[in-house]
Formats: C-alpha cells, structure tokens, sequence
C-alpha cells in the first residue's frame, strides 16, 4: 500500500528479533525461538485499522457524480434530458407541456403529434433550445409561452458507475478525458476528478468509493519438500489472519510436524529481514492468539509441512 504501509510496518514491527540481517534466500530464517513478538504488531484480538487506502492498477473506482452542473455556455447534447413548462391557457387544456423531455440520439425532443412532433435542440444554448421550441409549438398554439431548463446532463451518465485504473494508472471520464490517479488517496482521487471537471462544469461535487481493490494481496506459500513450493496469491480485505489465510488455502498437508512464518516486506531503512514466528500448534490446538497475526498487503505466510533438519533446529522451539 506504498509508503504509508511502509511506515505501519515500520511503526508496528520495530526492531529486536523481527529484524533480522539479510541471507541467503535459500536459507531458513534464523531467530531466538524464545523471543516473543512484540504487543505492538496487530494480532487477532487487537486488529488495527490500516491507513487510508491508496489507489493502484488494476484497481476499479465506482464514483457518483452529487452535482455535476453544466457552465453557462453549455450546449444541449443528444442523452440529455430537459424540463419543458408551457404557462397553461396557452396551449391545448387536453394536452398540457409540463414534464421532462429527453434529447433522443438525432438531437430532438418529441412533443406528440398535436404539437407537431419533434424539434431539434442539439448544439443550441439552454436559452436557444428554448426559443427553438416555443417557435415550434406556436406553429399550433399561437400564444403559447414556454419555459426550458436542463433537467439532466448527460455529464452525470459519463461519471456514474465503475471506472477500472489503467495500466496508465489513469480512469477515463468519457468525453472529459483521463486523470491520474495511481498512488493517491480515496480523498486526494475526489480532489483531482472534481478539478478536472471544474474545466467543463460548474461546482463539480463527486463522490469516490473503491469497488474492486486487486492492486492489494497476499501470499502463502506451502514448502512439502521435495514437492517443492506452491505459492498461492490471496486478496486483502484488511481482517485477515494467519490462520485465515491458512484456512484459504485448504489448511498445511502432510506430516503433523510442521512450521509456519510471516516473512512481512519492509524498506531498506528496517534494518535486515522482518519475521514474525508462528506457534502454529498453539495458534489452532490451543486457541492462543499471541502469533495469530494480522496480516498486511504483500506479506508472505510461509508453511513447512515437513521440516527439514535444519529447520526444526532453527523453529522447532516455536511449539
């Protein structure tokens, strides 16, 4: 989750036996079993909330537009919608004008056939479509007096709904182009869209909410030695655990025997490797949830269904 999660790692893991110095990759990890996590690093009965969500590919954006109003010089377009009012007494008692026309796709609007049917509005003012459709109507009622107004842009039906991030890190707004939104908050992402559409209508207010967050995962990776690794990529909703995450994957197979870590990314400044040991018999024969971590985006929760020599050395001490 970018440099924000960075600092949560940084604030939550802190030093002692989770930063480890750098080895070889294929090793084991090598820690004092009898080191206990610190209180600080979230767990399952003292979750935390994570900060606030950054935005990245392939994210997928659901923004509402609240109030989308079209600047003064705006054009009636075909798929907008508009309020026609005649005063009554000035046109047929039978068949008033008093509702909302929309603009059809040739860039009319349909009166019925006792005013003469369509009238074309497209391209013209609110002002002009105005003046457009009380000539027409008054090619049957003589007196007639009409008022127009714009009902609805097509403005909002061009923002409402799912917006996908791009590889560009970039979402399309139609006909109002692309903004970027890679890395930026839900706050900084409604800051820059009602910018941008400040270009072409008046007080943009929107709202922004994420409807699909891909971007944000997890990994368990199973060692069955020599059956080798199976890596399993998991999303993150933020309430996972190590035992969920475990459970997502149908569980460790093989012998009971077995061991489980946390291997958590952190920035270079950390210091060294971040581990946090499990004590998976204790974590799912005991109830205990002082290892039952709570995990972050990236984290890898690795599983050693029969460990190795070595291994139970280094991490048998867990249990």
């Amino acid at each position: 989750m970018g440099g924000r999660v960075a600092g949560l790692v940084m604030a939550l893991v802190g030093a002692g036996c989770h930063g480890l110095p750098a080895r070889d990759c294929c090793r084991p990890p090598r820690f004092d079993p009898c080191c206990v996590p610190e209180a600080s690093v979230p767990k399952e009965l003292n979750k935390l909330a994570l900060p606030a969500y950054v935005v990245e590919i392939p994210d997928v954006l659901h923004i509402r537009a609240g109030r989308l109003v079209p600047l003064a010089r705006y054009r009636v377009e075909p798929f907008d919608s508009l309020y026609v009012v005649a005063k009554p007494g000035t046109v047929f008692d039978e068949d008033p004008i008093n509702g909302v026309y929309p603009v059809d796709a040739d860039g009319s609007i349909d009166l019925g056939a006792k005013y003469r049917g369509r009238v074309a509005v497209a391209d013209r003012t609110v002002a002009e479509a105005q003046a457009a459709v009380q000539a027409h109507i008054r090619g049957v009622a003589k007196t007639a007096e009409v008022t127009v107004s714009l009902a609805q842009s097509r403005t909002i039906q061009l923002i409402d709904g799912p917006h996908p991030v791009r590889s560009d890190g970039t979402i399309g707004l139609g006909t109002f182009g692309d903004v970027y939104v890679n890395g930026m908050t839900r706050a900084q992402v409604r800051r820059v869209i009602e910018d941008h559409l400040g270009r072409f209508v008046a007080r943009p207010e929107v709202a922004v909410d994420v409807c699909a967050s891909p971007s944000k995962g997890y990994y368990v990776i199973t060692d069955a030695g020599p059956a080798g690794e199976h890596v399993v990529r998991l999303p993150h909703t933020g309430n996972e655990t190590v035992l969920d995450a475990v459970a997502a994957v149908g569980g460790p197979t093989g012998a009971a025997d077995r061991t489980v870590w946390v291997a958590r990314p952190a920035p270079p400044e950390a210091g060294g490797d971040t581990i946090l040991p499990v004590d998976w018999c204790g974590v799912t024969r005991r109830g205990r949830t002082g290892t039952n971590y709570q995990l972050l985006p990236g984290d890898r929760v690795y599983v050693v269904s029969r460990p190795a020599g070595p291994v139970r050395r280094f991490l048998g001490g867990l249990r």
